[in-house]
């Protein structure tokens, strides 16, 4: 039988005398090298830093840190007004409970501006003259409008101005003639 080529070469020597040959060329690993690196690894040492540099990067840090002051400063500040906010609307929420006058069979229409729009309630008849002269409010409360008392209104006028929606001053004529007709409206 022939035999291969490899085991012709394993037979004269030759091939172990190559894997020899590459162990002694290869630098031996210290033992104290991590497991995985073949090399040891050689740092460069770095220059010293110049004092330009040094004060280039102290600018650099002190920026960050009035950044980092002022974003904790904005975020202290947010927080602050939230709970102020949270504050006042349960405030307002401990006044109207039990105050709201709105009727579920109101049948008379009345119309107001609020927030630039015209926004519109459901009264009865009585109310709407209260309404008209004043004894009566409109409070905006959680995107509903709410009818109360002038004095339920004007103590949550002092809490949060924005709520109240409709709180007619009597002692303002609105432009009424003594016919009890607009001063405005044209015929």
């Amino acid at each position: 039988m022939v035999d291969s080529l490899r085991d012709q070469l394993l037979k004269s020597g030759i091939v172990k005398q190559l894997k020899d040959e590459k162990r002694q060329q290869q630098p031996a690993v210290k033992q104290g090298a991590p497991f995985g690196k073949g090399k040891p690894q050689h740092h460069k040492p770095r220059p010293a830093r110049t004092q330009e540099e040094m004060d280039l990067a102290k600018a650099y840090a002190m920026r960050a840190q009035t950044e980092a002051n002022e974003r904790k400063r904005a975020e202290q500040e947010a927080a602050e007004q939230a709970r102020l906010k949270r504050e006042r609307k349960a405030k307002v929420q401990q006044l109207l409970e039990g105050s709201a006058l709105n009727k579920a069979d109101a049948d008379q229409v009345r119309h107001f501006e609020y927030g630039g729009k015209i926004r519109r309630l459901y009264v009865d008849a009585t109310q709407l003259t209260e309404l008209n002269a004043g004894k009566l409010g409109v409070i905006q409360n959680a995107g509903r409008y709410v009818l109360v008392t002038q004095s339920t209104a004007e103590q949550i006028r002092a809490i949060d101005p924005h709520l109240v929606a409709l709180l007619v001053d009597p002692s303002a004529s609105g432009g009424v003639g003594e016919d009890g007709v607009p001063d405005d409206l044209m015929w």
